[in-house]
């Protein structure tokens, strides 16, 4: 199929899916009527069959699009997933985080960790962290709007900043079909700095736990726990189903498996990237093997690693039955679906636009003659990200639409804002994500927690919007500055523990008025 040039009809299909997701809120639906829109203006262009060329171009472009490394990763990692948490290692995290933990800091600090800890997918962390640290923090007179606010932080912030994890590799798989980076590996981790979002989210988080700086709805919830120990919890029935709690599973049946997935596929990525090879440009070259990866690949390699040494460990031991064992393998695999789905979808939106619309040739023409300043552009960026998550509650399916179009208007505006304009684009989804109320990270997170959701999204949406306010100084300053890394992280970072610093005073000060 040969590209044609349809000037604005080329960006057609991301406006109408992106319509869409606000209107219906259903991501799927909307990707799939972006797909055909522009399916069909190329056929109408290219004078094929408008009911058959559009549905031939569709699926071509699919399967050409589609990255089965990929695929399977998801698959395998939804499948470990499962597998892990019904083995029952987290609960007996739980149990022996009872036993060294001393403190209300101290078990905020284990929630914090144990959430960065769980990198590899945000549903594992969420589905996880809530259910083994409930015991914990309700000891310690923690309300459950706060461990909400400690596993959803924890989640997706700490995940789009992984290199190993779901979201990397989902994230890579844009980039590469891009075809602007030689590395898709080594093009995200050149973000990871600059995800102002994610990395204060995570600095928020200390804050709160270590000093109690709370302040607006968490700190009456927080007070409210601490005289009255009224925690906010629902009355709970196994919502998740992900602990099966007749199983004797131990810590290590929890750390094992992760441990060796992170080994194994960061050895799988100097492998495939000539580490271990005889090109000296690789070989021994740890920085340029990485560089050269196909990480996809390596970590399928190391997920099918991670579920072999986890049914080593459960099915001889009695943990499981064989039979059990890849049954949860199956039920784990069928829950990655709909990621499956909003992956292979945005893949193909972006293949027709680019390849067969040509839109980056009318983006980049648009943008020369436009005018716009380069040095907005990040700024603008992130609140179109975060505008379109929070609508739509997803932020694969945000930056799945969005990437496509950052690169050629970053490359024809400012060049050297290539990788902070992305960066912005992913902060931007996960802060949309963090605080939409239809996310299903927040709706795991409040799950997790046992809280109420209403509450955890009023709770956590004054953090958030803290932290956002913080990363959009950073933005203007990164256009400013040509992305200088210290001014772009670090004026933030300050910026964000004064203003806390002055909230959280200023709301006791309101607090012990009112007393008064």
């Amino acid at each position: 199929m040969e590209p044609v040039y349809v000037g604005w009809l080329s960006i057609l299909p991301p406006v109408i899916a992106i319509v869409l997701a606000l209107i219906t809120k259903e991501v799927l639906f909307s990707l799939v009527f972006g797909c055909l829109s522009g399916a069909l203006i190329y056929s109408l262009s290219a004078g094929l069959n408008p009911v058959v060329g559009t549905v031939q171009v569709t699926f071509d472009t699919m399967i050409a699009k589609a990255d089965m490394n990929i695929m399977i990763f998801c698959f395998l990692l939804g499948a470990l997933v499962c597998v892990i948490n019904k083995a029952g290692g987290a609960k007996a995290y739980g149990r022996w985080a009872t036993k060294v933990i001393h403190s209300k800091r101290s078990s905020l600090l284990t929630t914090s960790g144990l959430g960065c800890l769980i990198f590899v997918d945000d549903y594992f962390n969420c589905l996880t962290v809530g259910t083994v640290m409930k015991p914990v923090t309700d000891r310690f007179k923690v309300s459950r709007a706060k461990l909400a606010y400690v596993i959803d932080s924890t989640a997706a912030p700490v995940c789009i900043i992984a290199p190993i994890s779901s979201w990397a590799a989902a994230v890579g798989s844009y980039l590469k079909s891009s075809g602007a980076f030689e590395s898709d590996f080594a093009a995200f981790c050149s973000t990871i700095p600059f995800n102002l979002y994610a990395l204060l989210s995570l600095l928020m988080v200390f804050l709160i736990a270590v000093f109690k700086w709370d302040f607006g709805p968490m700190a009456k919830f927080e007070r409210r726990a601490e005289l009255e120990n009224q925690l906010g919890a629902l009355e709970e029935k196994n919502k998740t189903g992900v602990i099966d709690e007749d199983r004797n599973g131990t810590v290590a049946d929890m750390l094992v498996p992760i441990i060796v997935l992170i080994v194994l596929g960061i050895t799988g990525m100097l492998y495939n990237g000539g580490f271990f090879g005889d090109d000296p440009a690789y070989r021994y070259q740890f920085v340029a093997a990485l560089g050269n990866c196909v990480a996809a690949q390596a970590l399928v390699w190391g997920n099918f690693a991670a579920l072999i040494v986890a049914m080593l460990m459960y099915v001889p031991r009695g943990l499981m039955k064989f039979s059990e064992f890849m049954g949860y393998v199956a039920e784990g695999m069928g829950n990655m679906i709909t990621s499956g789905c909003i992956l292979m979808l945005a893949w193909t939106i972006g293949g027709i636009c680019r390849d067969l619309l040509s839109t980056q040739i009318f983006v980049t023409d648009l943008v020369q003659n436009t005018g716009m300043p380069g040095f907005l552009l990040p700024v603008i960026i992130f609140l179109i990200a975060a505008f379109l998550s929070f609508a739509t509650g997803t932020s694969w399916g945000t930056f799945g639409i969005l990437i496509p179009i950052v690169i050629p208007v970053a490359q024809a505006i400012c060049p050297e804002l290539l990788v902070c304009s992305l960066a912005a684009s992913l902060a931007g989804s996960v802060f949309g994500d963090h605080t939409s109320p239809i996310s299903d990270t927040t709706i795991l997170s409040s799950a997790g927690a046992g809280c109420n959701h209403l509450d955890h999204v009023s709770t956590q949406m004054v953090y958030a919007g803290v932290v956002a306010s913080c990363c959009i100084v950073g933005y203007i300053l990164a256009g400013l500055s040509s992305a200088n890394l210290l001014l772009t992280l670090g004026v933030p970072a300050v910026l964000l523990v004064v203003v806390t610093f002055l909230i959280h005073k200023i709301s006791e000060k309101r607090l012990a008025a009112k007393q008064a």
